[in-house]
């Protein structure tokens, strides 16, 4: 298995990944930026790997997408939640379905909260053993943070879902598991996020301040310390949507 991160050189607090199988060459791209499209194609050309996959965790709010142009370039599927209210060609995914890449699979989980069609990606490499080794979290779960869920409107409802889907989704997970997020530091999809970009399901369970709490106090904490909206959002969101 291998496994690539990229910063964009325009969003610095933003993290997109590239994950597969060298030895059957196929691989998944997440979180795309549209500047990343050309970068990402290199990459996989000098891997030797083809992407079978290019997922949104969600429909952004703070950058553009470069989901669907690499998926068009790299004749990958495009892949969102069911909910996505995209309408660029794509392919949907339900909560438990499965993505695989040679020997790498990805299950899908569906958390809702920082947006409706949110999900995480919890990775196994089959080659070594059955259980998962990291979930790609998106913009749910940061690094000492959490995702702000108030960027698709009724903030309180979402909130209460993005608790829901920490507890009864990724905390469900065993310790050991990693987590690496959308974002890190500088990010504003969240408040207090850590520069360091990976942790442990583990460590966050134990230290991260907002999973601490129980869900009156999560909702407030979360719409009390709300970041700025990110600049240009509605633009943003209508051209990941493809209207």
């Amino acid at each position: 298995m291998f496994l690539e991160t990229h910063i964009p050189p325009n969003e610095p607090a933003s993290i997109s990944y590239l994950l597969g199988c060298a030895g059957q060459g196929k691989a998944i791209a997440v979180d795309v930026h549209a500047d990343e499209v050309d970068y990402w194609c290199q990459l996989a050309d000098q891997k030797g790997v083809r992407i079978e996959y290019v997922v949104d965790t969600h429909v952004h709010a703070d950058h553009r997408s470069g989901g669907p142009a690499l998926a068009q370039q790299t004749g990958a599927h495009y892949v969102l939640h069911e909910s996505s209210q995209c309408r660029h060609p794509h392919e949907t995914v339900q909560d438990g379905d499965r993505l695989k890449a040679g020997n790498v699979q990805v299950q899908v989980l569906h958390t809702p909260g920082h947006t409706a069609d949110s999900i995480c990606l919890l990775v196994s490499d089959l080659s070594r053993v059955d259980e998962p080794w990291f979930v790609l979290t998106g913009h749910t779960l940061f690094v000492g943070s959490v995702g702000r869920p108030d960027l698709p409107g009724q903030a309180e409802r979402m909130a209460v879902h993005l608790y829901r889907s920490l507890h009864e989704k990724l905390m469900s997970l065993p310790d050991y598991v990693e987590i690496l997020p959308g974002a890190r530091a500088g990010s504003v999809c969240g408040a207090g996020l850590s520069g360091k970009p990976v942790s442990t399901l583990g460590f966050e369970r134990r230290f991260n301040p907002a999973l601490q709490l129980d869900q009156a106090g999560f909702v407030r904490q979360v719409l009390e310390n709300l970041p700025p909206e990110p600049e240009g959002m509605a633009e943003i969101v209508q051209y990941n949507r493809g209207e």
